[in-house]
């Protein structure tokens, strides 16, 4: 059968410009798509698609084909093959770039990624720190196992580099693949030099041949001050070497900071509990307190509650950014579990005097009324 002009097959004039003619391609290929349309021949229109779209978007093919028409693609030429398969690995099309939104996937054409190098995996490890190294900060020697370049071959992983024999140097093998659209030729990554094209005549017999070696190494890390629990710290190029020479992966530290026996934290802001006896909380009373960095004193007023609440402007956590939280101290009044002799007598003399307490008024109101 007569093939068609490809301008006609996608619709598109011959003055058409690169992004009209991916335009049109992207309609045909959702209209005809097989996971979309199910009549009997959307395969071969979405196909024929196909092929037209990687002609008329390469500009050398298209200058080809405007002069000779489809006889610049003959079987001699490499382009068309007998069996009326379309070689992708001459057309330079990637149909993941342009589909993949459309349809989430791949349509039984796959690009290797030849001799690219990959990134080493990242590595995360937990730390644990106390209330102080957390809050002023701190250097910690932290000892991990971890893939590394071998030194022995720079991470080559071998000796004398040659040419791989399989690939020929290109990283990837061309194969051919049949599908319900017809047959397509397809490049996966080289087995045999992983990619890179090149193999050693001699293997390193430290690594192995995979150009890193499992060893624990010592670190020594910053810990900013204000680092709260489940806070991450990234270390750039701290993680797993590449086995392929590329970039080392990242280290991430995740920190666990334990509790202090009274300072409570919220954030950047500090909490601390006062407790005071009952005198010192009707009468008031000065008093030297604790702060993150220093001792200061107090001043409570009479009638203090428990869970009165006083705030320390600038008193709590210094953060990474510069900021700093506040200090709350929150009161508990402490009812003495035993008293002496002189001290029950006191509290009875007290008792049979007419305190101003509307709390207690209101409640023996309510208890004499029923």
């Amino acid at each position: 059968m007569e093939k068609r002009d490809y301008y006609e097959v996608l619709g598109v004039s011959k003055n058409a410009t690169d992004d009209e003619i991916k335009s049109a391609f992207r309609k045909l290929a959702k209209k005809y798509h097989p996971d979309i349309n199910k009549d009997p021949d959307a395969p071969a229109k979405f196909k024929e698609a196909q092929e037209a779209y990687a002609v008329l978007s390469d500009k050398d093919k298209r200058s080809k084909y405007d002069q000779f028409g489809h006889a610049a693609f003959d079987q001699a030429a490499g382009g068309f093959n007998g069996a009326g398969g379309f070689d992708f690995s001459d057309f330079d099309i990637n149909l993941d770039d342009i589909l993949g939104n459309m349809f989430g996937g791949g349509f039984g054409y796959s690009r290797s990624r030849g001799s690219r190098k990959t990134r080493g995996s990242d590595l995360l490890r937990e730390v644990r720190l106390s209330f102080e190294e957390a809050v002023f900060g701190c250097e910690k020697d932290l000892k991990i196992d971890v893939n590394d370049k071998c030194p022995e071959c720079n991470g080559e992983g071998g000796f004398d580099k040659e040419t791989c024999s399989n690939c020929h140097g290109s990283g990837t093998v061309t194969s051919e693949q049949r599908t319900l659209f017809g047959t397509f030729m397809t490049k996966t990554t080289c087995s045999v030099c992983g990619g890179t094209g090149k193999t050693f005549k001699r293997k390193c017999t430290k690594c192995r041949g995979d150009g890193r070696i499992r060893q624990s190494k010592t670190i020594t890390v910053k810990v900013p001050s204000g680092i709260d629990n489940g806070m991450r710290l990234r270390l750039s190029g701290k993680g797993e070497a590449s086995p392929n020479g590329g970039e080392n992966g990242d280290l991430y530290l995740e920190f666990t900071v334990a509790p202090h026996d009274y300072f409570k934290r919220d954030g950047d802001d500090v909490y601390l509990e006062v407790p005071i006896n009952m005198a010192e909380a009707a009468l008031g009373c000065k008093k030297d307190i604790r702060t993150l960095s220093s001792i200061i004193t107090l001043s409570i007023p009479a009638g203090t509650e428990t869970g009165d609440k006083q705030r320390i402007k600038g008193k709590g956590i210094k953060n990474a950014s510069g900021g700093t939280g506040d200090m709350y101290i929150i009161f508990k009044v402490c009812t003495p579990a035993k008293l002496s002799r002189d001290q029950k007598k006191l509290f009875e003399e007290l008792l049979d005097t007419d305190m101003d307490n509307s709390e207690i008024d209101k409640f023996n109101r309510f208890v004499t009324r029923g």
